[in-house]
C-alpha cells in the first residue's frame, strides 16, 4: 500500500497543516481562489514552512478525481499510529470508548462518525478491511480534521476483534430498531464499544449474536431509522453525557 495520497478540501488541510504539517509534502491551490481562505492557508502554509504550488483548477481535478475539492489539495504521507488495536488500550488510562462500523461503505457517513467520534472523546473508531470504505480522501474533507485526530483500525476479521474486546472487559454494545432496551435505560460508564451497522443493512448477524447488549434509538416522529452518522453521534453524546455527570459526582 503506498505510504502516501492526496487529501484535499480547506478543513481537512488547515488541519493536518496545523497538527502534523511535516507529513505534507506540498499543498496545490487553484490560483484563481483569492479569498479569505486561500489566503488564510497560504498564510500558514508559509508560518510552517510548507511548499504551496499555486496551479490551475484542472490540475486539482486530476489529482483529487473529483470536482469537489474547494480549489485545494495536498500531497500528504501517511501518518503513524498505533500498530495494533492492544497498544492504544493498554496506554488508556480512563475507560475504553470505542466505535465500531460494520460495513460502512459511504465515505460521506464514515467522514462524519470520525467526526462526531472526535467531538466526544471517542479513543478508535474499528472497521473491517473488506466492504467498507477506508481513510479516502473524500473521508478526510467530510471529517474536517477528525481523519488525523482519531486513531483508526481497519481490522481483518471484526468477529474476532469483537471476542478479542469483551476478552479484555470492553461491554459491546449494538444499535437495533427492534432492541428492547432503549439508548435513555442503560448505563453506559462502563468501558465500551459501540457497534452500528452499515447503511440500510444495519449489522451483520455474526456481529449482531456477538453484542453483549442491544439498544435502540427511541424515536417519535414518522422515519424508521436514522443516518449511521447520526445514530453514532446520538449514542457516543449519551455516552459522553454519562461519564461526564459520573465524574463530576
Amino acid at each position: 500500500m503506498s505510504r502516501s495520497h492526496y487529501i484535499f478540501g480547506f478543513h481537512a488541510i488547515t488541519s493536518r497543516l496545523r497538527q502534523h504539517p511535516d507529513s505534507i509534502r506540498e499543498i496545490y491551490l487553484d490560483a484563481n481562489r483569492q479569498d479569505q481562505r486561500a489566503r488564510d492557508l497560504i498564510n500558514l502554509a508559509e508560518t510552517t514552512s510548507t511548499r504551496l504550488i499555486l496551479c490551475d483548477q484542472d490540475r486539482v481535478h486530476k489529482m483529487t478525481g473529483t470536482t469537489h475539492h474547494q480549489g485545494v489539495a495536498a500531497h500528504v504521507t501517511k501518518l503513524q499510529q498505533y500498530a495494533v488495536l492492544e497498544d492504544l488500550l493498554d496506554g488508556l488510562t480512563e475507560p475504553a470508548f470505542l466505535l465500531v462500523l460494520d460495513g460502512v461503505k459511504d465515505p460521506h457517513n464514515l467522514g462524519a462518525c470520525l467526526r462526531v467520534a472526535d467531538a466526544f472523546g471517542v479513543h478508535a473508531v474499528i472497521v473491517p478491511k473488506d466492504r467498507a470504505v477506508g481513510l479516502s480522501a473524500t473521508v478526510h474533507k467530510v471529517a474536517s480534521g477528525a481523519a488525523d485526530t482519531v486513531p483508526f483500525f481497519a481490522v481483518t476479521n471484526l468477529a474476532r476483534t469483537l471476542r478479542e474486546l469483551k476478552e479484555a472487559g470492553i461491554w459491546i454494545v449494538g444499535t437495533a430498531a427492534d432492541a428492547s432496551d432503549t439508548l435513555a435505560a442503560v448505563t453506559l460508564t462502563r468501558p465500551i464499544a459501540w457497534v452500528l451497522g452499515a447503511e440500510g443493512e444495519g449489522m451483520r448477524r455474526l456481529t449482531r449474536e456477538i453484542c453483549d447488549q442491544l439498544v435502540s434509538i427511541p424515536m417519535s416522529g414518522s422515519i424508521e431509522s436514522l443516518n449511521v452518522s447520526v445514530s453514532a453521534g446520538i449514542c457516543l453524546f449519551e455516552t459522553y453525557r454519562q461519564h461526564i455527570r459520573k465524574r463530576n459526582g
